[in-house]
This record gives C-alpha cells, sequence and structure tokens, in this order.
C-alpha cells in the first residue's frame, strides 16, 4: 500500500512556491508540480504493472485541491480495475480521431475524388484529350451509380452495378472505366477516405466474377495493306495533292502513329542532321524517340510550303490546329483501300520481320517499342539510332520499287 504524505489544505496548497513537486496527500502519489516560472499544475504519480506514470490531471487553480482528490482516486481505481489510465487516455484520442476522420470521409463522394485525382495527374498526362476522355466515361458509365456516393463506402456490388452490364458490348471501353475507378479508389486509400480492399481491382476480385477480356474482347488487328502492295499505293498517294495525304506519306515513311506525324512541329526536325526528334510527352510510352529521315522524308519536307510562324509540320484548315486523324483514314478509304493509318506500322513490322535481316530490336525500337530494361535500352540507344537509320533508307526503297511480279501473280488482281 503506497504511502499518503500529511494532508494539505487549499490555504496550504496555495502558499506553495517552491519549484519542484509538492505531495498534498489525500490520494496516494498526488502533488503540486511547480515550476521555475511559477505556473502550477496537478501531477498523480502511480505504478501500473511494471511501469512508473506521471498523469497530469490539470492546471492549478483550475482544477482545485477538492477536484484534484476526486480526479487522483478515480485514476487509482482504474487502476486497481486493471485499467492503465494513460492507454485509455490515448485509445479515447484515436476513436475521436476517426471518428472526425469517418465523418470527414463522408463528405468526400466518389465524384469528388475523381475530380481531386484527375486534378493532380492532369499535368503528367501527354495531352488535355486524355483528360477529356477521363471524364467523360467516369460521366457516362461510373457517376450515375458512383458519383455521390461516400467514397468509403463502395463495395464490390456496386462496381458491379457500373462494369457488369457493358462487360461483353463494350469491354474495351468499360475496362478502361474499371481502371479508372481503381486508380481513384486507391488515390482515396493513399488519403484515407476510405480502408481496406479495393472492390475494382481485377486480379483476384473481378477476375472471378466476369469472363475473361481474352473470350470476350479478343485483340482485333488494324487493317493494313499488304507488303506486295505498298508500290501502287505509294503511286496512288503521291498523285493526292493536300497536306492530309503528304502527312500519310510521312507516316508511312517514318513508320510512326499517326499522331506523332499529326502533330510534329518544325522545330522538331533538324533537315541537316536528317532527325526527327519527338519529346516524351507526345510519346505513348512517354519516352522522347529520335527517328532517322531517310532521303525521301527530307524531300517531302524540303518541297512542303511554310507557314508564316505557323508551327506545325501538318496544318489543318486552321491556324494551329492539327489534322484530325479521320482526315488520314478518309483519305485512304476515298483510295478504296480497307486500311487505317495505324496499320501501315503493322505492315512494316511484317515487312521487316519476313523480308530483312534486322534484329528485332531494331524494328522494335523503330516503333518506339520497349526494348528490354532502361539499362540495356540507354546502352544501344546510339548503335540502333545507326541501324534504324539503314532500316529506314531500306523502307523508303522498298515501298518505292515496283516489286518484280512471278509468273503465278500476273492473274492476281492487285488493285487498290
Amino acid at each position: 500500500m503506497p504511502r499518503i504524505a500529511e494532508e494539505l489544505g487549499p490555504l496550504q496548497v496555495k502558499r506553495l512556491t517552491t519549484p519542484g513537486y509538492h505531495a498534498v496527500g489525500h490520494v496516494a502519489g498526488l502533488m503540486l508540480q511547480i515550476s521555475k516560472s511559477g505556473t502550477r499544475s496537478w501531477v498523480l504519480r502511480v505504478q501500473v504493472g511494471v511501469k512508473r506514470r506521471e498523469i497530469g490531471l490539470g492546471a492549478y487553480p483550475g482544477v482545485t485541491l477538492a477536484m484534484a482528490h476526486e480526479k487522483a482516486q478515480a485514476v487509482r481505481d482504474k487502476i486497481s480495475a486493471g485499467i492503465d489510465p494513460v492507454v485509455e487516455r490515448l485509445e479515447a484520442r484515436e476513436s475521436i480521431r476517426e471518428q472526425q476522420q469517418a465523418a470527414k470521409a463522408l463528405a468526400w463522394t466518389f465524384r469528388r475524388c475523381a475530380e481531386a485525382y484527375i486534378d493532380a495527374k492532369k499535368s503528367g498526362w501527354r495531352n488535355e484529350k486524355h483528360g477529356k476522355q477521363w471524364i467523360n466515361t467516369l460521366e457516362t458509365y461510373a457517376f450515375p451509380i458512383l458519383g455521390e456516393m461516400p467514397v468509403g463506402t463502395i463495395k464490390l456490388e456496386h462496381v458491379l452495378a457500373v462494369v457488369e452490364p457493358h462487360w461483353v458490348t463494350i469491354n474495351e471501353t468499360i475496362n478502361r472505366v474499371r481502371n479508372r475507378i481503381e486508380l481513384v479508389l486507391d488515390w482515396a486509400t493513399v488519403h484515407r477516405y476510405r480502408s481496406g480492399d479495393n472492390p475494382a481491382r481485377w486480379k483476384g476480385n473481378l477476375d472471378k466474377l466476369l469472363a475473361a477480356r481474352s473470350v470476350v474482347a479478343p485483340v482485333v488487328s488494324h487493317r493494313a495493306v499488304p507488303a506486295r502492295s505498298m508500290f501502287e499505293f505509294m503511286r496512288h498517294l503521291r498523285q493526292i495533292q493536300t497536306t492530309g495525304a503528304r502527312c500519310l506519306e510521312f507516316v508511312i515513311l517514318t513508320a510512326c502513329r499517326s499522331g506523332e506525324a499529326r502533330l510534329a512541329i518544325w522545330d522538331e526536325i533538324d533537315l541537316q542532321r536528317r532527325v526527327w526528334t519527338i519529346p516524351a510527352n507526345r510519346m505513348k510510352a512517354m519516352r522522347g524517340q529520335r527517328v532517322p529521315l531517310s532521303p525521301p522524308v527530307v524531300a517531302l519536307l524540303e518541297n512542303l510550303p511554310r507557314i508564316v510562324d505557323e508551327p506545325l509540320i501538318f496544318p489543318g484548315r486552321k491556324f494551329a490546329t492539327p489534322l484530325s486523324d479521320m482526315t488520314l483514314t478518309k483519305i485512304i478509304r476515298d483510295m478504296g483501300v480497307d486500311a487505317v493509318p495505324h496499320g501501315f506500322r503493322a505492315t512494316f513490322s511484317s515487312w521487316v520481320a519476313s523480308s530483312t535481316a534486322y534484329p528485332m530490336e531494331v524494328r522494335e525500337m523503330a516503333l518506339a517499342h520497349a526494348v528490354g530494361n532502361d539499362t540495356v535500352t540507354a546502352y544501344q540507344r546510339d548503335d540502333l539510332f545507326k541501324k534504324r537509320r539503314l532500316l529506314m533508307r531500306d523502307w523508303a526503297a522498298f515501298v518505292e520499287t515496283e516489286p518484280v511480279r512471278e509468273e503465278h501473280d500476273l492473274h492476281e488482281n492487285d488493285d487498290l
């Protein structure tokens, strides 16, 4: 049983002024602590298990001697009952904090989280169009169901209500929506607006409830012109005297993506060194790309009309406005050819693989595909650029050279 000091009365306590700890009796361990600056507060020294605790009971004289007695006795009663007052206080604070966090989370709807996520990420996206696609798909499919729900209340059944009705009919689109929901919910979890597993996660979650994407959305190859028909196609294309036709010719000769060509600017072109340098923010893989320009490409660029102050190489009808992808598609369609602009990359890839001895790495880097890890790619870059220059020279020569027809080909209809 701890020893209780001599009991002090209110007047005696009031007269205490010496800095230090002063036992006041009544309850074992109850003391008045006086600092060097003269401030006074109540402290209870206790033993909780093997730990010695010093528990604050409030400032004097706001907490009177009588009140300090009651508080100290209440603490001792809890200790006798096996309760650690310090732990209890921390748990109470944590409970209050969790309640406040829960109340705050209720104000964060899925829509609000999505808008915050987009705002945080948009500066790193390739272009403004990507951000608009995010908003449009969420507005169309996710917000009608999830938009006004507190993000912490979204469960698997809610995500299924968004995804399942469209999983078979528009799988590519709805899977993008699912992925965007997953990213928004991850963002909300990091910001502590929700907890637990992500109900929009595919692996080990939705993949157990929905048909495999390979079944409902088989990969569709881009329609392409066969390599053997490229000479005739290029011959007809060069008869079309429009900016769009020259852009499509540029796409074919460089094996680039149509968007990379349509948004190309003159500042990216070095005609003297015969190099087109595409910045990372315009590349699909977000890595800059140097494209070797073959002699026909250099000639094409040199013969293009230059508009004063116009940055684009292939401008649309309005100043500083690029051509649309549909412009290139329409040119092909009007030629009576069943193909799309992106298909020429497939034609190029097939030609390299079947008709040349260039290694796969050279072909893949010419297409701006990832090759190995970053270290290998960095190490090989200069060497592969030289090889890619030779490859693009050979590709240009191929599409400009009329193929020698075998006898059995003479009766085939190669009309475009």
